[in-house]
């Protein structure tokens, strides 16, 4: 396998990981009271490339999910990143 696939891989998984564990934080947080993630960090996460994991996190954490622009726009943000890896993928064939 080429190394840049593998370091984007990781980024990647790294990236999801940290969008899922701050919905995992930020509703614990929430719960007792305490210190939040600002919801632009949040989003921030999920633009960097860890928007499946943030996703999934709002999911099983069910949190943000009353929040139009978090119900929303996570999804649009992941539909985004995929069409943009579909569009590298198909321009460096």
């Amino acid at each position: 396998m080429d190394k840049l696939f593998i370091v984007i891989v990781v980024y990647l998984a790294v990236m999801n990981f940290i969008g899922f564990y701050s919905m995992f934080s930020d509703k614990n947080k929430a719960k007792k009271g305490k210190w939040r993630t600002k919801e632009s960090t949040l989003f921030l996460f999920a633009i960097l490339g860890g928007s499946l994991g943030s996703n999934l996190g709002m999911r099983v954490f069910r949190h943000k999910t009353d929040h139009w622009y978090f119900k929303y726009g996570m999804p649009i943000i992941l539909i985004l990143q995929i069409l943009l890896a579909f569009a590298i993928i198909y321009c460096v064939r």
